[in-house]
This record gives C-alpha cells, structure tokens and sequence, in this order.
C-alpha cells in the first residue's frame, strides 16, 4: 500500500498522497453513516459548541463538551453557522466536524482506522506501537467552510520525542475552490516545534474536586525534531533548523478515497470553501505509544484509559 515512492516522497516533503485507499463502496458507506449522524443531531438539547482553528481564543475553549470528546461522538459547529445562540443555517450545513472518538465509537471508522491497509502503512513508516487519537469526521461546508490557519499537528499532539502523523482521507473531490490542504513541502525538515497548543494547569478545589481547566494556551518551548523516519536524528534534524526563506503553500488537489498522510512538523493549512461544494474527510493521528504522550495536550483519555492501539 505505501511504495518506497511514497515513502521517499513523505520523507523529502513530510506529505504523501496514495490514492485509491478506500474504495468507491467504502466511501458510499462511510458517507451513508455520516448521513445518519447528522440526521441524529437534535440542535435543540446540544450546547451549539462552535470550532476554529487558529491562535486567538476561540468560543469553544474551556468547554467540557471539547475537552471531553477523545473517546465520544460530539459535534462541533461552524463559527458562521450559529447566530446569537442559534442555527442560521439547517443543521446538516452547520457542523464543521464530528470526533474525537469515531474509531472507537463507530464501527465504520474503528473499521477503516484500523484496517490492515492502515496498519501496514504505519508500519513503513517506522511505527512499533502506533496509537490512534483525535479521529474526527470535518466538513468544511458550502460558503461557510472556514479557513484553517498554517499549523503542525504536533503542536497540538506532542510526544517526547514528537511523532504525530495525520492520516488525511478524502471522502468528496478536495480543490482549491472547496479548501484543499495546502503544504509547505519540504517544511518539517527545518520547522521546530516551537509553541504548543495545551490545557491551562488544573487545581484541586476542596471539597469539590478537580476544577477544570478553563482554557487554553499557546506556550514557547524548546525547538523538538521528530524521529520520524526512525533513521532521522534529532542532531541531523538540529542542523537542518537554520532559517529558512518562506515558501509559498502549494495546494493538494486529490480525488475522493485518496489519503494524505502528514508529518507532525509540516506546516499545512486550508483555506476558506467559497464555493457550492462541500469537503468532507475523514482524518485521525498515531503517535509511537513507547513515547511519553504530553499531560498537558489539550485531548486526554478519561482517567485510567490509554490511547487506542492501531
């Protein structure tokens, strides 16, 4: 399933695309499924919990219905979609996902995530104990569909050492009219990962217990190289963090049951969907489970839980 092309090509630009993953049927079913899931939402007992991607305080930070959602089925709305504490558009072109937990809740997406396809390309990829978090089904919905700002998985799921990958699968044609992924090729070999996205520290309230957090923050840290590949050290990667002229993004135009996979470090975005169509993926993340997974990431297991083995 993953060429040595593949694997060269995730190597030199930290992305990968292998088209044909999944099957015309599977992506009818998948897609049937999610159907169903949003015909199941009922707007009237759910929080409105809206989602954006980016550096500035978004409204659903600090929400237990987020923090809460690795191993649930949870729905999160589009900011353009929800108006003064109400839908401005039907439900089904509102959400802007559904996660963090599909692969564990949804036999479809457990199904998928942890199909011999899957587990043989994170195998070439160097993993001996991939774990899976943070799978979640995203929209980016007509005309609403909001822009994602340049990021790095691992800053949002970091290890020690950082080995996030992203399995990115298309589930309708992605363009540029609809908000592609856009990449930065070649960016995971120079980009440390120097701010993290984490929960503010939690306090102990007697009598009551544990109060939760109440938000988020962006810290600095130590620039951190992956391992990944594992022939890849951190002093080569060190030698490699001189500063870089800025490339442009280029965009990654794929067809429905392609996968893209992602490096931890690559700088990637998407940009807004103006157009009539939709674009919706299916995406989740594996990191080394022998690595010491951060207590501050901002997606925790409930106490006494691990991250699900691949």
């Amino acid at each position: 399933m993953l060429s040595e092309t593949h694997l060269e090509t995730f190597k030199r630009d930290g992305c990968a695309v292998i088209e044909g993953f999944l099957t015309d049927e599977q992506i009818r079913a998948l897609r049937g499924r999610i159907g169903g899931l949003l015909d199941s939402l009922e707007p009237s007992s759910h929080p409105l919990t809206t989602f954006a991607t980016g550096t500035r305080d978004s409204r659903h930070i600090g929400d237990r219905y987020f923090f809460e959602s690795s191993d649930k089925t949870r729905y999160f709305f589009d900011e353009d979609a929800v108006v003064d504490g109400r839908l401005a558009v039907d439900k089904q072109r509102a959400v802007n996902k559904i996660g963090h937990g599909l692969h564990i809740n949804e036999p479809l997406f457990a199904e998928l995530t942890h199909s011999a396809h899957t587990r043989a390309v994170a195998a070439a990829l160097g993993y001996d104990d991939p774990r899976v978090l943070q799978s979640m089904v995203i929209f980016k919905q007509p005309r609403i569909g909001g822009a994602v700002p340049l990021h790095q998985d691992s800053s949002f799921l970091f290890t020690r050492p950082p080995s996030a990958c992203g399995f990115w699968i298309a589930l309708e044609d992605c363009t540029p009219a609809n908000g592609c992924l856009e990449v930065i090729p070649g960016s995971h070999r120079y980009s440390a990962i120097a701010q993290r996205f984490v929960r503010k520290q939690t306090s102990f309230v007697a009598p009551d217990g544990e109060e939760f957090p109440d938000g988020n923050e962006l810290v600095q840290v130590e620039p951190a190289f992956s391992l990944f590949p594992p022939e890849r050290d951190c002093g080569q990667a060190a030698a490699d963090a001189a500063p870089q002229p800025q490339p442009a993004c280029v965009p990654l135009e794929v067809k429905a049951g392609s996968l893209v996979l992602i490096h931890g470090q690559l700088l990637h975005r998407s940009s807004h969907n103006h157009s009539d169509r939709s674009r919706w993926i299916y995406t989740f993340h594996i990191v080394e489970g022998a690595y010491e997974y951060d207590a501050r990431n901002w997606l925790q297991m409930p106490a006494g839980a691990e991250l699900t083995k691949l």
